[in-house]
């Protein structure tokens, strides 16, 4: 092997590393709420605000519907309105599992097998009024509340705290 094919293979090697050690992002651990009743959780829950998803994209009035399923899940329904706020309608279903140990404050949710997401309630007002919910890897945020509109000291505050976690709340979308 020539010396100029063995430096081309550690200059490779070496961009690999740098390349892949730049993707993967560190982040402290993320502290979730201590517990969660399931059955108080339960309802509707209108997305004020989120991180782009693609699977999201073009929605309006965005709501979630949770419900316990006697088997220990959660039936997740949402759905949102396509293009505009007078479009049609774009539904999904799928389920929503507890992880063992979080007290019902770290979910996996599954809209399509054998495929789950982190689901982690990181704010819950004393009321179940309204919810700061995210993922680990920071990729994924939303700000729920049980009415379309949620007051701007505690939109902010949620905000502040997202940011506090690590998440890049410059790229939260309000909904309309």
């Amino acid at each position: 092997m020539t010396q100029t094919v063995r430096t081309l293979q550690t200059g490779l090697l070496l961009v690999g590393a740098s390349l892949f050690s730049a993707c993967s992002k560190q982040y402290p651990a993320l502290q979730t709420v201590a517990s969660v009743d399931l059955n108080r959780y339960a309802g509707t829950w209108y997305e004020i605000a989120s991180l782009p998803q693609r699977f999201t994209k073009d929605c309006h009035c965005t709501t979630a519907q949770y419900t316990p399923h006697p088997d220990g899940y959660v039936e997740v329904y949402n759905s949102c309105r396509q293009d505009s706020p007078t479009g049609d309608t774009k539904d999904v279903n799928g389920k929503a599992f507890p992880v063992e140990g979080s007290s019902n404050s770290k979910l996996k949710v599954q809209f399509f097998w054998p495929f789950k997401g982190d689901y982690w309630i990181l704010d819950l007002a004393d009321d179940y009024s309204y919810a700061l919910v995210g993922a680990p890897d920071r990729e994924s945020l939303w700000i729920l509340s049980r009415k379309p509109v949620l007051d701007a000291a505690t939109y902010e505050q949620l905000v502040q705290l997202a940011k506090q976690k690590g998440f890049p709340v410059q790229d939260l979308q309000p909904m309309d």
